[in-house]
């Protein structure tokens, strides 16, 4: 059986801006969908574009009902989430894009393997 993974994410305008909370089975895709605003609503209408923060789920149910906790979250909570692993608040698509599209280079730690200690 193949193994589904699902993304609980979050999209910010800019530093400390407007936060749009999202889950998705394929997060390249809808955050591209969302930096290129083919997705009609509030991304769109409020210029939130910027991936700041994600995890990941193997589980639709457990993913849903984490977006919807933190959709209830208040503001200072999302940022102290968003902050304990991006304080820069920096656009973390990037650097998906190059975790696909670029080989590790031999002698220099991957997001893979900061994140297998706990770095990323």
């Amino acid at each position: 059986m193949k193994e589904h993974l699902y993304f609980v994410y979050i999209l910010a305008s800019a530093r400390n801006g407007t936060l749009y909370v999202g889950v998705t089975n394929d997060l390249m895709r809808r955050s591209w969908e969302h930096r290129s605003d083919l997705v009609e609503g509030f991304t769109k209408k409020y210029g939130v574009h910027c991936l700041v923060w994600y995890e990941l789920h193997s589980d639709i149910h457990e993913a849903i009902a984490r977006e919807k906790r933190l959709k209830r979250w208040n503001r200072v909570w999302k940022i102290k989430l968003i902050e304990q692993n991006n304080s820069g608040w920096n656009d973390l698509y990037e650097r998906l894009i190059g975790e696909i599209a670029l080989p590790d280079l031999p002698g220099s730690p991957s997001p893979r393997s900061l994140r297998s200690l706990g770095r990323g």
